[in-house]
């Protein structure tokens, strides 16, 4: 068989990723959460009249916009498909032309959908998100996916996620305050809480799709509001990415996140959205913002890769 006419293989996701943060000396992600009421003046009027479509080209070129910010900046975004769905259809092709725009710009795309269903339905999902076009609808990098219908919701996922060179990020210990009412539960006798048990199943999926960088496409949702867990959850998932959200705006310090990394300040990345996305709102912004609203995201994307650097391991990343 000549070199032409072997299969192509995906690059590995957690080998990609990786690359991407060492590439750009910082774990930062730039979460995409437009809100109508906090876009800038310019363009809470896009469209004639206020309408789904005027609200979905407005969220578009917002996002398009940031994406022109970091992408020098960052390795990856992560649009939050709710605020575009909630538009209707204008929303969704709104959320396609950000992916599209973000991936034309050399960014990776995490989709935060949390989609999770059991087979023929959790593969329509992995098919139509995971992977770049053609391979997928959506052609996005990889999806935040929820383990809670039980283990079996996720082999669809990641068989479609390693076909296409993807990866995932299943909800372990997720950052919101009434987390502990299901996820720090015990079940059955077991030592083991819930969310500790998720943790075991994606160790088990990682240790089978380990990359040259010792990550597996499956990831892990770990929030920077529980430090403790993700000190403990770091080992219990040593071949594991975490996605890390609650720093910033949510109360998360970088000291709150430092258990995430490995010893080289790699393994995790960060998620800010609304405290860097809505950054011309803040007064420690306002000479910036009143240049240009751009220069405020771009001046706090700076302002949060500083503080990473300065307060946990990914300073060696410099």
């Amino acid at each position: 068989m000549s070199t032409s006419d072997k299969p192509f293989t995906p690059c590995h996701f957690g080998d990609r990723l990786t690359e991407a943060i060492i590439q750009k000396s910082t774990p930062l992600v730039v979460g995409i959460d437009p809100r109508i009421d906090q876009l800038p003046s310019s363009l809470q009027n896009v469209g004639s009249t206020p309408s789904w479509e005027g609200h979905a080209n407005a969220f578009a070129e917002f996002g398009i916009a940031i994406i022109d910010v970091v992408k020098d900046l960052v390795p990856a975004v992560k649009p939050q498909a709710a605020f575009f769905e909630q538009l209707g259809p204008p929303g969704m092709v709104a959320l396609g032309r950000v992916v599209d725009h973000a991936r034309a710009s050399g960014v990776v795309v995490v989709m935060d959908a949390k989609r999770g269903d059991i087979g023929s339905t959790a593969q329509a999902y992995a098919r139509g998100y995971l992977g770049a076009k053609p391979d997928s609808a959506w052609g996005c990098d990889c999806l935040t996916v929820n383990p809670y219908m039980g283990f079996d919701t996720l082999a669809p996922f990641t068989e479609v996620a390693e076909k296409n060179g993807a990866g995932l990020f299943v909800l372990c210990k997720t950052s919101n305050p009434g987390s502990d009412a299901l996820q720090e539960q015990r079940c059955d006798g077991s030592e083991l809480t819930i969310h500790q048990r998720v943790a075991n199943e994606v160790q088990d999926l990682c240790s089978k799709t380990i990359g040259e960088r010792g990550y597996g496409v499956v990831g892990a949702v770990v929030g920077a509001t529980y430090p403790q867990q993700l000190q403990e959850l770091r080992t219990r998932m040593p071949n594991s990415i975490f996605l890390v959200p609650g720093f910033g705006a949510q109360g998360g310090t970088a000291a709150n996140v430092a258990p995430a990394f490995d010893a080289q300040g790699l393994g995790a990345i960060v998620n800010s959205s609304r405290g860097i996305i809505f950054a011309y709102e803040q007064p420690r912004y306002a000479d910036a913002a009143s240049k240009d609203w751009q220069l405020a995201i771009e001046q706090a994307t700076k302002d949060a890769v500083d503080v990473l650097a300065d307060g946990t391991p990914a300073g060696k990343l410099r």
